[in-house]
């Protein structure tokens, strides 16, 4: 078991029963499960280098973010993907021990964490799941009243609202939990954030405080807008690899399960709500051609990182920090895109 071929026919379909009806008859669910041969990482390491290089010549597309000056120091040439299944590393290539900040990434950390505290209810009754079809940092939604139901967790009105469901006496205690959450789903006990990338942020980031007081001003938050805005910023600055990510994104795979130690971190009604959000919004403006190219829930940041997760199978992260005019990753959706062609990742 030497060729890429080979270790893409490990891929088979079994039968097993999932669920009974009212008469208690098995109903047989076919699903796919990936199998790791004792060459598979070899093997994946041989097809992710390969689709590496394919894909880096799309790191000269885009431009890295400058809005916030400090990811204007990125590499726009680097590009890294690292594979976790079952709790385990499975493939690695290009710049995966990279470290760059969340940003955006971090959302879907935050929609958890809001849940845990708060619950399902009280988090549809603030920010909606439809998607917007506008910018992640768009403010020009009507002259009607902004409601929830004008806003999700994947863009930034509906990350900034969230952070005041998360349990704390005070927004630094938010933040202290949010990222302790961060942590146990990484398994990374050392995570932190980058503080001049955080005071970056902190210097510029008119246009979130103009999202903070919008959501204020429409009585969507009650709570003062900087100390909100303060939780956000750290959040967004949290310093990762593409292992962290991967890692990450295995926990939402497995409906919120370690599959390493059986831990369940946290519930899988809370696992599903997060995936479905990230299935329809979770790549901004552009996830209706990341679900038709791609075909499984992701979240970018405009850090160049992205998060996929494959359900029952994987989390992959990816770095490459220059940006299409969505704020995603160029050469890391291609990546993403050609991965799933090669192991017919697509859910759908």
């Amino acid at each position: 078991m030497t060729s890429c071929a080979l270790f893409l026919s490990k891929v088979l379909c079994k039968y097993r029963p999932i669920c009974y009806n009212e008469e208690y008859e098995i109903t047989d669910i076919l699903f796919r499960q990936m199998v790791i041969c004792s060459e598979g990482v070899e093997d994946m390491n041989s097809l992710l280098n390969k689709l590496i290089e394919e894909c880096r010549p799309y790191t000269n597309q885009g431009h890295v973010a400058t809005y916030i000056p400090e990811l204007a120091n990125a590499n726009a040439d680097a590009i890294g993907i690292c594979i976790v299944q079952d709790g385990k590393v499975s493939g690695f290539a290009g710049e995966y021990t990279t470290l760059f900040t969340m940003q955006s990434v971090v959302k879907p950390i935050i929609l958890l964490q809001a849940l845990m505290d708060s619950g399902i209810e009280k988090v549809r009754a603030l920010v909606g799941v439809e998607a917007t079809g506008k910018p992640f940092d768009a403010f020009n939604y009507s002259d009607q009243a902004l409601t929830g139901a004008h806003i999700n967790p994947m863009i930034n009105t509906g990350a900034i609202a969230l952070c005041t469901l998360i349990h704390g006496d005070t927004y630094t205690g938010k933040f202290a939990r949010l990222l302790d959450m961060t942590r146990k789903l990484a398994g990374n006990p050392t995570l932190d954030i980058d503080p001049a990338v955080y005071h970056s942020e902190c210097e510029t980031g008119n246009k979130n405080r103009a999202l903070g007081y919008m959501l204020k001003a429409y009585g969507m938050v009650s709570d003062p807008v900087e100390e909100i805005l303060d939780c956000y910023f750290r959040a967004c600055s949290i310093l990762v690899s593409c292992q962290d990510l991967a890692q990450i994104a295995c926990i939402f795979a497995h409906h919120g399960k370690d599959p390493k130690t059986g831990e369940q971190l946290f519930p899988k009604e809370f696992a599903r709500y997060v995936n479905a959000t990230l299935a329809t919004c979770g790549m901004y403006d552009g996830s209706g051609a990341f679900a038709l190219n791609v075909g499984f829930p992701a979240k970018s940041g405009v850090g160049g990182g992205i998060m996929g997760i494959i359900p029952n199978q994987m989390g992959i992260g990816v770095y490459a920090p220059s940006l299409d005019k969505h704020g995603n990753s160029v050469a890391g959706v291609q990546l993403l895109a050609k991965l799933s062609n090669a192991l017919n990742l697509s859910i759908y």
